[in-house]
């Protein structure tokens, strides 16, 4: 499964964009350095039912940001994405 198809899936099963979740984990501080994955995959858990890959994606984007390596860009095979940038917008509005 690619990193974009990821945060698709949580848009699915949370009714809510990436990007509204990442703004939900800036607003509890879980944007903080000292904050560890493990709290965040807790709270994704018990607030959402995500399980630890889906939450591990939203992890990386609530402490790194949208952009990730170029070595998943372009490469073959399930786990590929078209661009380094996600998109946190919701699938209904990213371009095509």
């Amino acid at each position: 499964m690619s990193f974009q198809a990821y945060l698709d899936a949580i848009e699915d099963r949370t009714g809510k964009t990436p990007r509204v979740l990442v703004d939900e984990a800036k607003g509890r501080g879980y944007d903080r350095a000292d904050v560890k994955a493990g709290v965040i995959v807790d709270w994704l858990k018990d607030e959402y039912g995500l399980g630890r890959g889906h939450a591990m994606a939203l992890v990386h984007v609530i402490k790194k940001g949208p952009t990730i390596s170029a070595k998943h860009v372009g490469s073959t095979g399930t786990h590929r994405d078209a661009t380094d940038t996600l998109w946190l917008d919701g699938r209904a509005t990213r371009p095509s």
